[in-house]
């Protein structure tokens, strides 16, 4: 349960990391409603909403929550299929609807299955392409795509043909520009007295060096200039009119059409399990280790997307990128991404030419330590270390990530740690050991704590390899709960295959009923009396020959 606090409890901490986490989110709300087909401001509306109105509703102290680039590409198909950006946002309207009812159906609850080795793989995996991402803004070369794939991309391009490209179109004022915000970001953690100067953050000094080296050399008329193309692009509204210009509202006749209900159905899934994981992550970066209530994530989520579809915003979720930030700046309480979306509410309305003078290679800087930290190598070292059954998923989560998507790269860790828990399940359903005696070996199995259906191929397995004439003792004293199917398969043994081949059978332990949780059509509890003739009953809590 998360625990209450004041928000204003810790105010000097969270400005300076909501501050962090506004340079952070800027440029990515510009870069992934650029990227979605989608008007430039519909981005900076969703940060706003997500920031202010999710960052208030939710319990997640760390977690920050705006467009996501895991959405850029069902964004961008369905606003070309739908003809229109308002027949869109009443897709998103309807995203947020079926996302609220999620929360009200408890459907949060399953980020409690999301093993750790699998997030922190994902994490590794978002650091790796955030670094791969920023390269190249960090040299100068800005035509990436923003998003959360490091391979393919909408362009038709790759990550790594662009880390290519960017080797013959380098800028070296911008250049200059990453390796003294590099120093600053860099003494900012590790300068003794500069860690102490925690209201300002070295993010905001590194910004505002950018700005200062691009002006000197702008004022000098030196040919190190950086381009406009290469610095932050936000909208600069003059008038009222300019701001009713911006805002577009959803056209509520796409209601009639199913492709909007589809678009919003799909847009619901896809946000809301982004969200879970996002919210799993996020915990798990919280120094302070506070639990989040999923479902009122969920809730909060659906009406952040209402609100934003209102007003011309894109669809939402909670955001590894920004949370890690956040995070990292360390941020104390939710009042960080309050302020966050305060900020970026700001700026839109006060200083938008100032910060369009911000280089994006100081912000990339920011970025690839972001990804640096989330990617640390001592973490790959840590599950290595651990053995194969915690660094196969986390490794190959992390693979799959980069090569992939969020979604597919995490899917495919969950497969793996699944089949590597079914495997050791299969291996502990029983012990099984040989005693020699003069007068004949005795073989003894005794079964698990649990056995359930998924033990019974090896049950099965060892059953059938028992040589003729044996002596066999199956034990089932420290069971407590044992499958139908493993209790029929005792049965045939021991009442036909065992008699047809002179195999003497001892049961022990057996009880005379068996709670059987995950049986929904039988009663609470099952008498043994149903796998052995009532003759025998009587004999079950001792021995059964």
């Amino acid at each position: 349960m998360t625990r209450k606090i004041n928000l204003f409890a810790n105010l000097k901490t969270d400005f300076a990391s909501g501050l962090v986490v506004f340079l952070v989110a800027l440029p990515l709300c510009l870069g992934i409603a650029m990227a979605s087909g989608a008007p430039l401001f519909s981005g900076i509306i969703t940060g706003i909403v997500g920031g202010i109105i999710v960052g208030y509703l939710s319990q997640s102290h760390i977690s920050v929550t705006g467009p996501a680039a895991g959405l850029t590409a069902i964004v961008l198909t369905a606003i070309s299929d739908l003809g229109a950006f308002d027949v869109f946002l009443t897709a998103v309207l309807l995203a947020g609807v079926f996302q609220l009812l999620l929360g009200f159906l408890k459907a949060g609850t399953i980020s409690n299955y999301f093993p750790t080795n699998v997030i922190e793989g994902m994490l590794a995996g978002i650091g790796i392409i955030i670094i791969l991402k920023q390269l190249p803004h960090a040299f100068g070369y800005d035509a990436d795509f923003e998003g959360d794939q490091a391979f393919f991309q909408i362009d038709g391009d790759n990550t790594f043909s662009s880390l290519v490209k960017m080797l013959n179109y380098f800028q070296p004022g911008a250049i200059i520009v990453t390796l003294v915000s590099l120093v600053i970001l860099i003494s900012w953690e590790r300068v003794s007295f500069l860690k102490k100067i925690k209201l300002i953050p070295g993010a905001l000094i590194a910004v505002i060096s950018g700005i200062i080296i691009n002006e000197i050399f702008i004022t000098t008329g030196s040919s190190l200039v950086i381009a406009q193309s290469h610095l932050v692009s936000l909208p600069v509204p003059t008038s009222v009119d300019d701001f009713k210009a911006i805002i577009v509202t959803p056209d509520f006749s796409g209601f009639t059409n199913p492709k909007v209900w589809t678009i919003g159905l799909t847009i619901a899934i896809v946000a809301s399990i982004e969200t879970l994981l996002c919210i799993e992550a996020s915990d798990r970066l919280d120094p302070q280790k506070r639990y989040t209530n999923t479902n009122v994530e969920l809730k909060a989520q659906g009406i952040g997307n209402i609100i934003s579809s209102l007003i011309g915003g894109l669809p939402m979720t909670s955001v590894v990128v920004r949370s890690s930030a956040n995070a990292n700046a360390g941020a104390k309480s939710k009042m960080s991404t309050i302020i966050h979306g305060f900020m970026l509410l700001l700026s839109v309305l006060i200083i938008p030419v100032i910060l369009n003078k911000i280089p994006l290679a100081t912000l990339a800087t920011i970025l690839i330590l972001i990804g640096y930290k989330l990617a640390n190598p001592a973490k790959i070292r840590h599950f290595l270390v651990k053995g194969k059954y915690q660094f196969v998923p986390f490794i190959a989560t992390m693979v799959a990530v980069v090569a992939t998507d969020l979604l597919k790269g995490v899917m495919l860790g969950i497969a793996i740690s699944i089949v590597f828990v079914l495997r050791g399940n299969l291996k502990r359903a029983y012990t099984f050991k040989k005693e020699e005696y003069v007068d004949g070996d005795i073989i003894h199995i005794d079964l698990a704590q649990e056995v359930s259906f998924l033990n019974k191929a090896a049950i099965k397995s060892t059953l059938k390899a028992i040589p003729e004439n044996s002596k066999v003792i199956i034990s089932a004293h420290d069971t407590v709960y044992i499958a139908h199917d493993i209790l029929d398969l005792i049965k045939e043994f021991k009442t036909t295959r065992a008699v047809d081949e002179n195999i003497k059978v001892k049961l022990k332990g057996f009880k005379e009923a068996y709670q059987l949780e995950n049986t929904a059509e039988v009663p609470n509890h099952v008498s043994i009396e149903h796998y052995y003739d009532v003759a025998k009953r009587r004999m079950v809590q001792k021995e059964i020959f």
